[in-house]
């Protein structure tokens, strides 16, 4: 796959995309949580650039092989603690909305809410969004996968 657009980024919109990615870190949120978020909600999407990247990225935050394998199909696996389980149900629901799926539940958010304070839960659902936004620019320009970041 080619890249539709070559030339060098916004500043602005760079500058904004960082003040997320700040706002997100300062959620309080185990970046190994983060980490499979992005990763599942990518996952969903498609976006290779965006699975690639976030399985090299969730490496180095110290995710094992058989986790990240088993984040695809997280629900049979025995390799995820109830906090984790809750915040990757809250993506697909979140990101699912796309195929007409009903949104994020009652019973998913009281799940999520059982697990992650208010701030804690801010700083996953703009995760969920800025990994839904990242992977719908990249799939519209083709973005190829092979790079980190």
């Amino acid at each position: 796959m080619e890249a539709r657009l070559t030339g060098a980024p916004n500043v602005d919109v760079m500058t904004a995309i960082q003040h997320l990615h700040k706002a997100i870190q300062a959620g309080g949120v185990d970046q190994g949580v983060l980490e499979l978020v992005h990763l599942r909600a990518s996952q969903i999407n498609g976006c290779s650039v965006c699975v690639f990247s976030g399985v090299a990225s969730a490496k180095k935050h110290g995710e094992t092989d058989d986790r990240l394998h088993g984040v695809a199909a997280w629900r049979e696996m025995p390799f995820f603690t109830d906090a984790e389980r809750a915040a990757l149900a809250l993506t697909e629901a979140a990101t699912r909305i796309q195929d007409g799926e009903p949104g994020v539940s009652d019973e998913i958010w009281a799940e999520a809410a059982a697990h992650f304070e208010d701030q804690q839960l801010s700083a996953i659902v703009l995760n969920i969004a800025l990994t839904n936004f990242f992977n719908r620019i990249n799939r519209t320009v083709k973005e190829p996968a092979g790079r980190t970041w």
